[in-house]
């Protein structure tokens, strides 16, 4: 299962942002700056991409790989409310023998976290963890 993030911010400017090509969704410019804090720390990430509910990139670390996900109502009126999912891959052997679940304390669901709850300008930020 996934975690999800929310929050709502005005700070990230989903007008400006690359039009997703599937659906009217925003999510780049969330993940632009999630990829910026988390190289910073060794995770190796990949660009953004478009999703038919928003917008991914995909995470490795020592803790494992994930894809991270984030969306917002494009045409809304900011501040925007902000949806950031986190989900561990796993191998069917891992799902099959129930092993590399995604754990209440995730090391980069945590450190996602802490990055969006050390910001002030995200505000009325909720977490969903559904390990």
């Amino acid at each position: 299962m996934a975690h999800l993030i929310s929050f709502k911010t005005a700070l990230f400017d989903a007008s400006r942002e690359k039009p997703n090509g599937i659906n009217p969704v925003a999510g780049q410019s969330v993940l632009l700056w999630l990829r910026n804090e988390l190289v910073k720390v060794q995770y190796r990430v990949t660009e953004p991409d478009t999703e038919d509910w928003g917008w991914s990139i995909d995470v490795q670390g020592d803790d494992g790989a994930y894809l991270v996900g984030a969306s917002a109502e494009a045409d809304a009126t900011p501040p925007l409310e902000w949806i950031v999912q986190v989900h561990k891959h796993r191998s069917l052997k891992d799902k099959i023998f129930g092993r590399n679940k995604m754990a209440a304390d995730d090391p980069l669901s945590m450190f996602i976290e802490r990055l969006v709850r050390a910001d002030a300008r995200l505000e009325h930020v909720e977490i969903a963890r559904h390990a």
